[in-house]
């Protein structure tokens, strides 16, 4: 009996926390910005189901699909989003943008899509600043690349593919989709030869005919709508741009827009919330490559050593502080000089110099007198060597 209540009771508490987990996913998060309008999870998700670029944008509008929620001109309708791309070299540059008005032009997201010298390819969705702050990044998971992705619907059939070679097909024949990025659809169009640069032919006041602006829905169903994207192990968020070269010339030439900008500071976007609070949601960060910020976590500790090398210098300073055994040499040779003084007793002893000199100035006295034409001026000159010579000229 004990037995059978313990087994409910874990049973029960078991699934009071899983029913709390839950909660806890599915709880809406919120940027605070405009770009909270559109997923770009979502966004990155139809990228992959497109097979152009026009298709891509036409989806992208699609109001049965639910993806784009922006009003960025505040006038109670949704915009309407262009498609722009660029090639640089093996990068195309892809960027999703809103006429606000006649004269005002938004960047709101820039695709890239790169491929590297190993042919392997890479698909980033990039928000603008202004829409979603700072490094808001968004690529597909590495993690999964061997899973297909459940969420493309069509009539496709799911191949998994890791080769990065693939032949592009232009007929209507049955498409497939796979996990690997270099066989999606719109990615074999971007390097096909038959592909070439698009720019989309609606602007500002002149829309497709198929195309009717809705009124947008307020975030909390926004998110109903997109929110599993949030868990999906098929994409991830991160802070690095796999290309911030072809990135860097982008923003240099990107689209802002001053009412875009004014009706962000006054808040005006924050209606969509509807007088909520939603949690910010996780913050990503660039230590996603940590083995580079160990480096010079790990090189300080390398001078960190080397003050043992500064520990050489402070042995040599002993060398020279032996060396001055070496002064102690000199204390000793001073003792030499200092017996040297019995050298200076020397001269003290030899009394005969002393006499001598006083019987040599009788001689030279004598000398000139006898022969002063045959003495060599040489001759004397020699003989100042001796001090007393010297004595005698006085």
């Amino acid at each position: 009996m004990k037995k059978s209540i313990l087994f409910f009771a874990v049973l029960l508490t078991g699934l009071f926390s899983s029913s709390v987990f839950s909660q806890t996913d599915d709880e809406p998060v919120a940027l605070g910005l405009p770009g909270d309008n559109l997923n770009l999870y979502a966004v990155l998700d139809i990228f992959q189901k497109s097979k152009t670029l026009e298709d891509f944008e036409k989806a992208l509008n699609d109001p049965e699909n639910k993806v784009n929620n922006l009003d960025l001109n505040n006038d109670g309708e949704i915009d309407y989003l262009e498609v722009e791309s660029n090639k640089e070299g093996n990068t195309h540059v892809i960027v999703l943008q809103v006429a606000v008005n006649n004269t005002e032009t938004q960047d709101v997201a820039v695709i890239e899509v790169g491929k590297d010298k190993k042919n392997n390819i890479h698909v980033q969705a990039i928000g603008d600043e202004d829409l979603y702050g700072k490094d808001y990044i968004v690529e597909p998971s590495d993690k999964v690349s061997g899973t297909p992705n459940p969420g493309y619907k069509g009539d496709a059939t799911v191949i998994v593919n890791n080769n990065t070679t693939n032949n592009y097909n232009t007929t209507t024949s049955p498409s497939y989709i796979s996990t690997s990025v270099s066989a999606w659809p719109v990615v074999l169009f971007l390097f096909s030869p038959v592909y070439v640069v698009y720019r989309s032919p609606w602007h500002w006041g002149y829309y497709p005919p198929y195309w009717r602006p809705w009124r947008p829905v307020y975030y909390h169903d926004y998110w109903g709508y997109h929110g599993h994207y949030y868990r999906s192990p098929y994409y991830r968020r991160t802070a690095v741009v796999r290309n911030p070269r072809y990135y860097n010339n982008y923003v240099s030439r990107r689209n802002t827009s001053v009412v875009v900008r004014d009706n962000r500071v006054n808040g005006r976007y924050n209606t969509t919330y509807n007088g909520r609070d939603y949690k910010r949601p996780a913050p990503v960060t660039r230590p996603s490559r940590p083995g580079n910020t160990t480096r010079p976590v790990t090189r300080p500790t390398n001078p960190s050593t080397r003050p043992g090398n500064t520990t050489r210098p402070v042995t040599r300073p002993t060398n020279p502080s032996t060396r001055p055994g070496n002064t102690t040499k000199p204390v000793t040779r001073p003792t030499n000089p200092s017996t040297r003084p019995g050298n200076t007793t020397r001269p003290v002893t030899p009394t005969s110099p002393s006499t001598r000199p006083a019987v040599r100035p009788a001689q030279p006295t004598t000398r000139p007198a006898s022969r002063p034409a045959t003495s060599r001026p040489t001759q004397p000159t020699a003989t100042p060597r001796s001090s007393n010579g010297g004595s005698n000229r006085r």
